[in-house]
C-alpha cells in the first residue's frame, strides 16, 4: 500500500510543478511577482473596507434621532432607538454583501450572459489539467499508463489491469491467477516447474492472455518471453530467472500492489457556474442530446403514443403501475443539471451523473462554502426536503433540469449570528465561487 501511494504522491508533485509554471534564479528581481494583485481574494476583502460616506452619514442620522428629545415614555424612545439602530445595521449589511457580490471590475449588468449547455467533459488530474469527451480523457489515461511502464512497470502494469478492462470478473480472475503464480515461487523457491508458464495453455489462454496489462505485470516481476521444447514441438514460455524467483519479500510486494491497486477513471467536470439572483433560474437552455440515453424527440414520441393509448383504452392506472412508468422514464436520463438557490438569491450550477448519490450533491455545495463545517438543508421547488444521501437523483426526480432550494440550520445559524453580532449571514459561497459570478 505504501508504493502505490508513494506512486500517487509522486505524480501528484509532477502535476503541481507543471502547474507552477517556469521557475526563476533567486537573485533576480522579484518586482513583477509583487506588482501581481491579489485578484482571489479580492472578493472579500471589499466585504472588509471600512464603511462608505453615505453608510457613516447614516448611522449619526440615527444616532442623532435617538439623542433628539420625542414625545412618549422612556421604553417607548429606546425601543424606538433600538429598531432604527437595527435597521441601520440591517441596510449596512445588505450593502456589504451586494458590494461583495459585485466587486469584480466588470459591472453586474455588464457580465456576460450565460450560454447554452456545452458537452459533457471529464477531468482526470493525475494525468492532466484538460477537459476532454469521456472516450478521449480515457485514451489520454491508456496512454499515460503505457509511458509510466518504463519508469514504474510493476505499479503502470496493476493500474494498467485495473484500469483498462471493462469486465471486472473477468479482471478479479486474472488477478487472483497472477497471485496465484506469485505464491507458487513464494512457497516454493527452487522448484524449477513454477520458473515458467505456457502461453499456450488453456487457463492461461482464458484468464490471462485477454486482460490488458496481464503480460506486462509478469514481465515486471521478472518473467520474459522464450521458446522452449514441448511435446515434441516449440511453444512459447514465460519464464522467470531462479535467482529473482528467490526474492520472497519483493514477490509479495508485487502481490500486495497487484491488491491494492485501484482504476484511474475519468471524473465528470461539473461545469461549475455561478450566477447574480435571477428570476430566470427556472428558465433552462436547451440540454445536449447526451444528456438522455434517447433522443429528445424519440422520448417525446413514445410518451405521447402511450398516453393516447392510455387515453383510448380508458385504462384505470393504479398507484404502483404509475410508479413504474416514472421510475422507466428517469431511467433514460444520463445527466441532469441543478440550480441551487442560496439565500441570498445567489445560484450555484453544477452537472451531475442521473445515477450518482445524492450524497455527492450534498459534497459539491459544501466544496463550495466558505464557512463548509455549518449544517445545511436542501429543498425541491415543493419544499421537500432531501434527505437520504443514498438515493440516487434519478430515484429522487431531480432530472433532467430542477432548481433546488438552500437554507443554514436555523439553530446553528441563530447562533453563529449571536456570536458574531450579525443580523444577517454574508454569501454563503466562498470567494473562489463568487468570483466566478455572471448574470443568468
Amino acid at each position: 500500500m505504501s508504493a502505490i501511494k508513494r506512486f500517487f504522491q509522486k505524480k501528484k508533485l509532477d502535476v503541481k510543478f507543471k502547474k507552477a509554471g517556469g521557475g526563476h534564479r533567486l537573485d533576480e528581481a522579484s518586482q513583477s511577482h509583487s506588482q501581481q494583485p491579489a485578484a482571489s481574494g479580492a472578493l472579500y476583502e471589499s466585504s472588509k473596507q471600512p464603511p462608505t460616506e453615505a453608510q457613516l452619514m447614516a448611522r449619526e442620522a440615527a444616532m442623532a434621532r435617538i439623542q433628539q428629545p420625542r414625545p412618549g415614555t422612556a421604553n417607548s424612545i429606546k425601543a424606538r432607538a433600538k429598531r432604527e439602530i437595527e435597521e441601520e445595521q440591517k441596510r449596512s449589511q445588505l450593502a456589504n454583501t451586494q458590494q461583495a457580490l459585485s466587486s469584480r471590475e466588470v459591472a453586474l449588468d455588464a457580465a456576460p450572459v450565460a450560454m447554452a449547455i456545452g458537452p459533457v467533459q471529464y477531468k482526470c488530474d493525475l494525468i492532466s489539467d484538460r477537459l476532454l469527451p469521456k472516450e478521449e480523457m480515457e485514451q489520454c489515461i491508456h496512454e499515460y499508463l503505457l509511458s509510466q511502464l518504463a519508469e514504474e512497470p510493476e505499479m503502470a502494469s496493476a493500474l494498467m489491469i485495473h484500469t483498462l478492462n471493462k469486465h471486472k470478473d473477468k479482471t478479479k480472475t486474472c488477478i487472483d491467477i497472477l497471485c496465484k503464480y506469485l505464491d507458487n515461487l513464494i512457497s516454493n523457491p527452487g522448484d524449477d516447474k513454477f520458473l515458467k508458464i505456457r502461453i499456450g495453455n488453456k487457463a492461461f489462454q482464458e484468464r490471462v492472455d485477454g486482460i490488458v496489462g496481464a503480460e506486462e505485470f509478469l514481465q515486471s516481476t521478472g518473467f520474459s518471453r522464450k521458446v522452449l521444447p514441448f511435446q515434441d514441438k516449440e511453444e512459447i514460455f514465460l519464464v522467470i530467472d531462479s535467482e529473482r524467483a528467490k526474492d520472497a519479500d519483493r514477490l509479495a510486494s508485487l502481490k500486495e500492489i497487484l491488491h491494492a491497486a485501484e482504476p484511474i477513471k475519468p471524473e465528470l467536470d461539473r461545469a461549475l457556474r455561478v450566477f447574480s439572483p435571477s428570476s430566470n433560474i427556472s428558465h433552462f437552455p436547451q440540454l445536449p442530446n447526451e444528456f438522455y440515453k434517447i433522443t429528445p424527440e424519440e422520448m417525446k414520441r413514445e410518451q405521447q403514443i402511450r398516453t393516447e393509448a392510455v387515453e383510448k383504452l380508458g385504462m384505470l392506472r393504479t398507484k404502483a403501475m404509475r410508479e413504474r412508468d416514472e421510475q422507466r422514464e428517469l431511467r433514460r436520463y444520463r445527466f441532469t443539471l441543478i440550480r441551487l438557490r442560496f439565500p441570498d438569491g445567489i445560484i450555484l450550477q453544477g452537472i451531475f451523473r442521473a445515477t450518482e448519490k445524492l450524497s455527492a450533491l450534498f459534497q459539491f455545495v459544501r466544496e463550495n462554502l466558505e464557512n463548509d463545517w455549518m449544517p445545511f438543508f436542501l429543498h425541491t421547488s415543493t419544499a421537500h426536503k432531501l434527505t437520504n444521501e443514498e438515493d440516487t437523483l434519478a430515484q429522487l426526480g431531480l432530472v433532467p433540469a430542477v432548481v433546488i432550494n438552500f437554507s443554514w440550520d436555523p439553530s446553528v445559524l441563530a447562533e453563529v449570528q449571536a456570536q458574531q453580532g450579525l443580523s444577517m449571514m454574508p454569501p454563503a459561497l466562498c470567494k473562489n465561487a463568487l468570483a466566478k459570478l455572471e448574470s443568468l
